[in-house]
């Protein structure tokens, strides 16, 4: 099982492909393909027939956001609002949470 420091909700942002440098929200992970899919990357269309689908039963081209190797996203942090590496730490109740690298802030 993949070990993923990546959480749905999160703000993220990409280090590389064609959507480098843009930031965008978790929208799900998909931990046994080590993806993600973040809402405004990797926009893909899809052409569907009539009727073939619940989702788009009058068909045409519908469009939603691929999934992204998670190897290319960087957590972006909500204070000092830039990329970085996550740490683990300990809140005051002694509970265990996500640390930015950089300003040493909790994540969660």
């Amino acid at each position: 099982m993949l070990s993923v420091h990546i959480k749905t909700g999160d703000t993220v942002k990409v280090l590389s492909g064609s959507d480098k440098n843009k930031t965008g929200k978790v929208l799900e992970i998909l931990r046994d393909k080590g993806r993600a899919r973040v809402e405004g990357v990797r926009l893909v269309k899809r052409h569907m027939k009539k009727g073939r689908s619940a989702s788009a039963p009058e068909g045409g081209i519908i469009e939603s956001w691929g999934p992204i190797a998670i190897s290319n996203l960087s957590v972006v942090c909500p204070k000092c609002n830039e990329a970085t590496r996550l740490g683990r730490g300990e809140n005051k109740d002694g509970k265990k949470v996500r640390i930015c690298k950089k300003c040493k802030e909790q994540v969660d």
